[in-house]
């Protein structure tokens, strides 16, 4: 009761909001086997916006204009508003209806700008839906948005589902979608469902003989940080390190510097190894398009000797290199998931992963998400996401910032002990990052 007191965040009113079109009677959606093999996770994103953008309307209030252009978009999205059950082979899939989705409003106590300084990674949470799914999901929506409220005047919408139903690119063009729908513009990507004929076909690689790394013994808690790096820095640090790798990209400096450093901090081994996370949607001759909504993660394991991970010496340029060739050398067609890598099917762990979002950064240089524009407010002043459900050595997100063009936002989930050096450690502060969501309360 206490803890409850103390939230800054708090939900007032819940409800549903449905489609506006009848679903097709007895429709299913099959999951793919990639979507099933994220089964243990959850994903949330958090979109921040400076001012409210449904005040401005043909409705008297802000809720009557954000339900009428949801329920507009959701007629669009079938497998969102649907319910999980099991099918005849016993696997999750999503029998389409229209029992809609479930909303939640909340105000927050404090400005954007003072949230944004002050709260951390625990207490964003609150600005998301965490539950966990209920053993007959039937009644229960999959699919959860939460509008916050923040005191003089900013929003922030939260959209929270299982990782079965979507990526984090799924869940950025569903938002980009509402965003369109709303100012009455022709959808950029209209949805599709079913992954295109591949060659070979998906398929799943079980690793049977999983066992936790040497030095990652047992679970710790883990904490998060979010820094963000601005482009001058970024272009300056690819300059120098051009001719080690002339092709790097802010992902392959900022996943090498992370990992050299968290490296720094773990028990010595002969070699290390990192999980890669790219989307399939980003390789080279890909049939998958950013239109289909499901899961189009690809997990690969990068190895290298430990003498590699020492920082100092021109060595990042080396490591940035093996990341980008690594990278580089996934091909459309290898469309394989490696589920088993972590307890119990665990995809986020327990080795240290790195997502790879350079794919969500358009021509123009800006982030695909910055560009969820819903009216005169403005795009986002950022955007958060995190996965339910990350164990072992930790996560590291590079992702666009609101900055655009090289600038990248970092999200770091590591064990408590080694984030503390982590946030001081001079090859990152050389790259003159600022805090986000750092709990820093006055």
């Amino acid at each position: 009761m206490e803890n409850e007191k103390c939230r800054r965040a708090k939900v007032h009113s819940k409800l549903s909001v449905v489609s506006g079109k009848p679903t097709e009677p007895g429709k299913i959606h099959k999951f793919s086997a990639v979507d099933r093999a994220m089964g243990l996770h959850t994903v949330h994103a958090v979109f921040y916006y400076g001012s409210n953008p449904f005040q401005e309307g043909p409705l008297a209030s802000d809720l009557d204009n954000l339900r009428v252009t949801l329920s507009q978009l959701l007629d669009q999205y079938p497998v969102v508003t649907g319910r999980l059950e099991r099918g005849p082979d016993g696997a999750w899939q999503v029998k389409c209806t229209d029992a809609g989705v479930r909303m939640l409003q909340a105000n927050v106590s404090v400005t954007l700008d003072e949230w944004l300084t002050s709260a951390d990674a625990s207490e964003e949470r609150d600005l998301t839906v965490w539950e966990e799914m209920p053993h007959d999901p039937i009644f229960w929506s999959p699919f959860r948005i939460q509008v916050s409220n923040f005191k003089c005047g900013g929003l922030a919408i939260g959209l929270s589902c299982t990782h079965m139903h979507a990526d984090i690119t799924s869940a950025t063009m569903l938002i980009r979608s509402w965003t369109e729908v709303h100012r009455g513009l022709p959808s950029t990507h209209p949805p599709i469902f079913h992954l295109p004929p591949l060659s070979p076909s998906p398929s799943i690689s079980i690793n049977p003989s999983y066992s936790f790394p040497a030095n990652c013994n047992t679970p710790s808690k883990l904490a998060t940080a979010t820094m963000k790096f601005p482009a001058s820095t970024l272009k300056k640090r690819l300059s120098q390190l051009r001719t080690q790798c002339p092709d790097a990209t802010p992902f392959d400096v900022l996943a090498a510097l992370f990992w050299s450093c968290i490296a720094s901090h773990q028990q010595d081994a002969k070699k290390r190894a990192i999980s890669i996370c790219v989307d399939s949607r980003s390789l080279a001759n890909s049939p998958i398009s950013y239109a289909y909504f499901g899961n189009a993660l690809r997990f690969s394991t990068l190895g290298v000797d430990a003498g590699d991970l020492v920082q100092g010496g021109g060595r990042l340029g080396k490591l940035a290199d093996l990341v980008h060739r690594h990278v580089a050398g996934l091909k459309a067609d290898d469309f394989v998931a490696v589920v088993g890598d972590g307890p119990h099917g665990m995809m986020y762990g327990p080795r240290l992963t790195c997502i790879d979002a350079e794919h969500l950064v358009d021509e123009t240089g800006e982030g695909l998400m910055y560009g969820a524009v819903f009216g005169p407010g403005g795009k986002p002043v950022h955007v958060s996401y995190h996965v339910g459900n990350v164990e072992g050595e930790g996560l590291i997100w590079v992702m666009p910032s609101a900055e655009g063009g090289l600038g990248r936002t970092v999200t770091v989930t590591l064990p408590e002990e080694q984030m503390t050096s982590v946030c001081k450690d001079e090859g990152i502060l050389e790259l003159e990052p600022s805090m986000v969501l750092s709990g820093e309360r006055s």
